[in-house]
């Protein structure tokens, strides 16, 4: 009796979404493709947007630095999967776009110094990341649960008066603190909770994007929603490099390159994470370190044209655990969307007109996320008196003293630059510390045993 081909084609092509390198049919890879886009998109650009307003831009520069965070996060995505030269890119399923992670430090230089500072410090931290990929099996050692996780931790915390800042409309704005700002940010707000929690599938994942688009309809009756910069946006535009200029400070350079180290060591982690999960296998050095090369490589070119830091996306790393659709064509399907979308300065235009108020709603959650990200890493071996003093001493340091102006008055004023406008340089600088010189945790089982000897 022969065989049912009909049947061996459909697990033949079904297979390939679950193998690297297989060959899916455009209509099974294109709405996973979508998922991930959905995933991703908001994170991507909200700091770009958040960045354009604290800083002041222009409609038009606010424009190019989103399409220029669109084109990067593709471009690195790209850099990731395609592996060019056998040196650049980990080869795995990864998305990476424009990172949380480095928003507190780059609104504490956008505030201190401006937008261009920030793109010349990112080409130095670029070639710290490529540095960091090259030498990572000799300073893995320095970085452990303990210390990333209180990292990820005082990011989060630190990007909370953000969140609520723009929730109530955005610093400076005419209407801030409005009752229409704040309805507008908590039904934002509570649509992401019953998305993420009471429903399945697509409007799950993209949660804080169908919320998101919720919260704007509300907010036009509102007279929230300025869509006056649409109109004049062009459909087409190609990337604007050179549009701003360099600028580099000592303090915003180390500022940044401490967060490129704390990111790559982040990147390590969701490196693992996806390889573990969906491939059943830890991932190689080899992997880790051209990963680590093409972000450190994707951040350096972004500095030349606006495109902010990148980092790889937990969410999206997620979705590939969850499905186990490690096709690298998806991934690249993906990319391409973030491409098409950034050289479309419409859609740029679009996402400028979102009032902060919907902005707000949506990225506290997301926020809260990266927080409780950082308490589940330096909790991976249990709370202990040492965890307790390296995250507690590190985050209180970090937190206070950028809460309290002129705490660092009596240091020069390139360190006070540094060390007082970044509660992630402080805290991070300290969780190294305390982590070498605290004595280690006596594992378990020897505690136990000492401690029934003693008792006989």
């Amino acid at each position: 009796m022969g065989k049912d081909n009909s049947k061996v084609n459909d697990v033949e092509r079904s297979g390939n979404l679950y193998q690297l390198a297989g060959k899916p049919p455009l209509g099974e890879a294109l709405p996973l493709a979508l998922q991930h886009v959905a995933a991703m998109i908001v994170g991507c650009v909200t700091p770009a947007i958040i960045l354009s307003a604290t800083g002041g831009l222009s409609a038009a520069d606010s424009r190019i630095l989103i399409q220029a965070a669109l084109i990067i996060s593709g471009i690195a995505t790209l850099l990731q999967i395609t592996h060019p030269f056998g040196k650049i890119g980990s080869g795995l399923p990864i998305i990476m776009g424009v990172s949380f992670a480095y928003l507190p430090t780059m609104l504490g230089i956008v505030q201190e110094y401006n937008l261009n500072t920030i793109l010349g410090s990112q080409l130095i931290a670029g070639c710290i990341g490529i540095i960091i990929g090259i030498f990572i099996k000799y300073l893995r050692k320095f970085f452990p649960p303990v210390v990333t996780g209180t990292v990820i931790f005082t990011i989060g915390l630190s990007l909370f008066p953000t969140a609520v800042r723009y929730m109530a409309g955005g610093a400076g704005s005419a209407n801030f603190s409005s009752p229409q700002n704040w309805i507008c940010a908590l039904l934002t707000m509570f649509l992401v909770l019953f998305f993420n929690n009471f429903t399945r599938g697509f409007t799950k994942l993209a949660s804080i994007l169908l919320a998101m688009i919720i919260g704007y309809v509300i907010a036009i009756p509102m007279g929230l929603v300025d869509v006056s910069s649409v109109g004049s946006a062009r459909w087409f535009m190609l990337p604007a490099v050179g549009h701003f200029a360099l600028e580099f400070h000592a303090p915003a350079i180390i500022s940044l390159s401490v967060i490129m180290v704390v990111g790559s060591v982040e990147a390590l982690g969701q490196f693992s994470a996806l390889s573990v999960g969906a491939l059943n296998r830890e991932p190689t050095t080899e992997e880790l370190s051209h990963g680590l090369i093409a972000n450190g490589l994707s951040t350096l070119l972004g500095g030349f044209f606006g495109g902010l830091p990148t980092s790889t996306f937990g969410q999206n790393v997620g979705i590939v655990i969850t499905n186990k659709v490690v096709n690298r064509a998806v991934i690249g399907i993906a990319a391409c969307f973030l491409l098409i979308a950034g050289f479309v300065p419409k859609i740029s235009a679009i996402l400028l007109s979102i009032p902060s108020s919907v902005l707000g709603g949506a990225t506290i959650s997301v926020f809260a996320t990266i927080t409780m990200t950082g308490i589940r890493l330096f909790t991976t071996d249990g709370l202990t008196m040492r965890t307790q003093a390296i995250v507690g001493i590190s985050a209180a340091l970090g937190m206070g003293i950028t809460s309290v102006q002129g705490s660092l008055a009596l240091l020069p004023a390139w360190m006070n630059s540094l060390f007082g406008n970044s509660a992630v340089v402080v805290a991070t600088i300290m969780a190294i510390l305390l982590n070498i010189i605290l004595p280690k945790d006596a594992p378990a089982a020897a505690t136990a045993e000492k401690v029934s000897a003693e008792g006989k």
